[in-house]
């Protein structure tokens, strides 16, 4: 079956994004259904950027259409997608480049938690990146919830990431919703 649709978790540093989007692939493949992947973060992480794109969000969307399209050659398939939708623009350019509309949901959490994961994920030799998520997760997750570009909200706190994986699904009707 050919997707329609675009599914996209959105949310700030620490809530779960990438964890919980390997866990949706997993249930998906539980299913029997075709799937396509993208985590978004690998799209963007170029240096130095080109002078026409001083954000790398001409590459970033470049990027994403030539996996999607390749995804595409094995057949129909939903994408699923994990990054940040910060503004309408960047919906925007995200389902351009999937040539799909995308359908978001946003993954939340309280400080005390998204700090936890965040010390969890960088250990002695990445203090210099723990510190830059630690400075700017909270201003990102103020930005996504004044964009509000989402459908729903999952607060993650307490929750296993499969669990929030099996929420998601359920949302977008991909499993069976007795699961």
């Amino acid at each position: 079956m050919e997707a329609s649709y675009g599914i996209f978790i959105n949310g700030s540093y620490g809530v779960g994004k990438t964890t919980v989007l390997d866990h949706v692939g997993n249930l998906l493949a539980a299913e029997g259904r075709a799937f396509s992947l993208i985590d978004i973060d690998w799209f963007h992480r170029s240096s130095p950027v080109a002078a026409f794109d001083p954000r790398n969000q001409i590459i970033e969307a470049r990027n994403i259409a030539a996996v999607w399209a390749n995804y595409q050659t094995a057949g129909p398939r939903q994408l699923v997608m994990s990054g940040v939708i910060a503004e309408v623009a960047d919906k925007r350019r995200y389902s351009e480049a999937v040539a799909l509309p995308l359908r978001s949901v946003r993954l939340t959490a309280q400080p005390p938690t998204i700090e936890e994961r965040l010390r969890a994920r960088y250990d002695a030799s990445r203090q210099v990146e723990l510190r830059w998520h630690l400075d700017r997760w909270k201003q990102l997750s103020e930005r996504l919830t004044e964009a509000n570009p989402d459908e729903v909200a999952i607060a993650t706190d307490g929750l296993s990431s499969s669990s929030v994986a099996s929420l998601i699904a359920r949302h977008f009707g991909l499993v069976d919703a007795s699961r």
